[in-house]
């Protein structure tokens, strides 16, 4: 039904959790994590309450095994049920009840647990175990890796419908909300876990595009950003620009940012490329202008 791998990365201590399965947007249903507490995948017969309440109890102190067990020594139906917990520690819990259908798994290695249910071998789980600790780079390359791997393997034994990927960091932070590194999924399509990769190559981009526009007074302040503070903008943007190929949206902030600054011809040739090939942006532009942002209208940028 569905195969998962739960995750930390032992020196950024990022924890992720990443499944795919032939059931609508199990994103909704399976993948849970927060940022310095752990990470839950709920599965096969599945009840979604041991994301949030495994976390909840991980929050207050539990370790991943009491944590779980708590759980299922509530649930009359915990035999049906797969589920695995790894903690902001590393500590790892996983349950396969008794009635999940076969083929059904679970592995353990150090701050990893791959785990799955009515697949179509018993290759699926072990394969994934195996490239995850095979595949170098970051902890989002790695489960990728796994889970490509299960799906080389067989995957679910009915095919596939559905992915996600959910990557927290170390800490939690005074803004939970900010500490979502990864967050996608994929609801339906023919296939999930390459138009996973897709979204969560764009998600690293558009983080990085973010992180630049929405720094705090670089556009929102009526003086313009100069020196080093103009100079690290636009090499975020130039990057991602690179990531995210022809959405030429970080050009355009690029352009917006070199007027500000007074290089009026050279942010003018920016906006008027993003302009040329996305039109509607030219009723942008003079959105910006009329709150101040650009100082100069469309027609003064663009010709009438």
């Amino acid at each position: 039904m569905t195969y998962s791998i739960v995750a930390r990365d032992a020196i950024t201590g990022e924890l992720g959790v990443a499944s795919q399965s032939h059931y609508f947007a199990l994103g909704r249903v399976v993948t849970f994590a927060r940022a310095g507490v752990g990470a839950v995948a709920t599965q096969s017969f599945v009840d979604p309450a041991y994301g949030p309440n495994g976390l909840d109890l991980m929050a207050s102190g539990a370790s991943a095994e009491p944590a779980l067990t708590s759980l299922l020594a509530k649930d009359a139906e915990r035999e049906l049920r797969q589920v695995a917990f790894l903690d902001a520690a590393g500590g790892a819990a996983m349950f396969t009840g008794d009635r999940c259908v076969p083929y059904r798994a679970q592995l353990e290695a150090n701050n990893v647990v791959v785990l799955g249910n009515m697949l179509a071998s018993d290759d699926v789980v072990p394969a994934m175990l195996t490239a995850y600790e095979n595949t170098a780079g970051s902890l989002v390359e790695r489960m990728l890796a796994a889970m490509d791997a299960g799906e080389a393997a067989g995957g679910d034994a009915r095919g596939r419908m559905s992915a996600a990927l959910l990557v927290v960091s170390a800490d939690t932070g005074p803004a939970p909300w900010s500490n979502r590194i990864i967050d996608v999924r994929v609801d339906e399509h023919p296939a999930p876990l390459v138009e996973l990769r897709r979204l969560a190559k764009l998600c690293q981009a558009h983080t990085i595009f973010g992180a630049s526009v929405f720094t705090p007074g670089l556009l929102s302040r009526e003086a313009a950003a100069t020196g080093p503070q103009l100079a690290e903008a636009l090499r975020t943007l130039t990057d991602a620009q690179a990531l995210i190929g022809a959405d030429l949206e970080p050009t355009f902030w690029k352009g917006v940012l070199l007027i500000r600054a007074g290089e009026i011809c050279s942010g003018k040739k920016l906006v008027a490329t993003t302009v040329a090939g996305r039109p509607q942006y030219r009723a942008f532009v003079e959105g910006l202008h009329a709150v101040g942002i650009l100082q100069l209208s469309s027609n003064e940028l663009l010709g009438a």
